[in-house]
């Protein structure tokens, strides 16, 4: 992530939705693994949007390798250890 954001190219090159409430499937959002990684950025794309949780997965996977992971519904879901780091 640190070589793309350069002096050339300031703005990062994902537009997030931080905004639970307007959460849509095909959404890109920036999510959390607490219990493994702290409040570390992670970038996701949305593939379900539930009244108190998203499906998303982590983003620019090919759709046939794709781990679809449960989260929180809030501006930056968390996901659980299990969901992201499941083999």
């Amino acid at each position: 992530m640190k070589d793309m954001v350069t002096a050339q190219e300031p703005d990062c090159p994902f537009e997030f939705n931080f905004d639970a409430t307007s959460f849509k499937t095909g959404d890109i959002v920036s999510y959390r693994v607490p219990e493994a990684f702290d409040d570390m950025p992670f970038v996701g794309e949305l593939l379900e949007v539930h009244e108190d949780h998203v499906i998303l997965k982590h983003y620019g996977e090919p759709e046939n390798q794709s781990r679809p992971m449960r989260g929180t519904r809030e501006d930056r879901p968390a996901v659980s250890k299990a969901d992201a780091l499941a083999d």
